[in-house]
């Protein structure tokens, strides 16, 4: 039995809040190797590439989000650190990446101390959002690449943010993580975010020649139905190879399946996001 099958209760919870446009959105996993920063990237990326105004927000000490767009972390005069511990306007450190078409909040080891620092803070699960609510609305999406843990910096994703998206492997391990995530989720809601959802969950690096990836997958769909996206994003070189040449692979190698994976899935969330309303989807 695969742990997913106890998640159906906890996610049902979930299911309490329903937005048809979603802003903010977290990606999150506890789960390191899962592909979080490349598509927090590449997401990021395609949906610029539909005319949409996007904002990436590194939340992770390790940088890797702010690597991938181009930006050297360790020549950074300030990161979005200096927002949530010094007090600085978010204004001064949004950096635009014109040959990406994002803006970027960027992130390094600094970022290691404002964990700490937050942990010792008064409404500290709030940081986040009250730095981000004066720009979010120049933005169609805010994406938040959270680090790889259930820390702080995490929970104050999850509290400034409308939904998650939770990319994941298909093996077995991955699952167990999911439960504790889910259980993560369902807290913030009850406590400090009643309309946080599960925006979706996309399957990563899928192998269909494995036999568990394709167990795992089906148990997905059968737990969380169309929360799982359809969009599948598959073993790819070029994926893999982009963030070295500081690029999402939409720039680096277009027609790679990598780069066309995520164009799909920034299509499939549009579809989503304006599936029930009258208006029809911006070209």
């Amino acid at each position: 039995m695969y742990p997913a099958l106890r998640l159906k209760d906890t996610y049902s919870k979930s299911h309490r809040h329903i937005n048809l446009m979603v802003q903010v959105l977290a990606l999150a996993n506890q789960k390191g190797g899962v592909g979080k920063t490349t598509t927090s990237v590449n997401l990021a990326a395609s949906l610029a590439a539909t005319r949409r105004k996007v904002l990436l927000i590194d939340l992770d000490p390790q940088g890797n989000a702010t690597m991938g767009v181009g930006v050297d972390k360790n020549a950074l005069e300030h990161t979005f650190c200096d927002v949530l511990l010094s007090g600085f306007d978010v204004r001064q450190c949004v950096m635009t990446l014109d040959n990406i078409g994002i803006d970027l909040l960027p992130s390094n080891a600094d970022m290691t101390a404002a964990e700490v620092s937050l942990m010792r803070t008064d409404n500290a699960q709030n940081t986040l959002k009250d730095a981000i609510d004066p720009i979010k609305h120049n933005y169609d999406y805010v994406l938040i690449d959270c680090p790889p843990a259930l820390n702080m910096l995490t929970l104050n994703a999850l509290v400034a943010s409308d939904g998650v998206i939770i990319p994941m492997q298909c093996e077995y391990y991955a699952l167990e993580g999911l439960t504790a995530l889910m259980d993560t989720i369902s807290q913030v809601q009850s406590s400090v975010n009643p309309h946080l959802k599960v925006e979706g969950l996309l399957r990563t690096m899928f192998d269909p020649r494995n036999t568990l990836s394709n167990d795992v997958s089906a148990q997905l769909i059968e737990h969380f139905g169309d929360k799982v996206y359809r969009t599948i994003v598959p073993r790819n070189v070029r994926l893999a190879e982009a963030p070295s040449h500081g690029l999402p692979a939409l720039l680096y190698e277009k027609t790679s399946s990598g780069a066309l994976a995520y164009l799909s899935l920034a299509g499939e969330m549009l579809r989503r996001n304006y599936r029930h309303s009258s208006t029809s989807i911006p070209a």
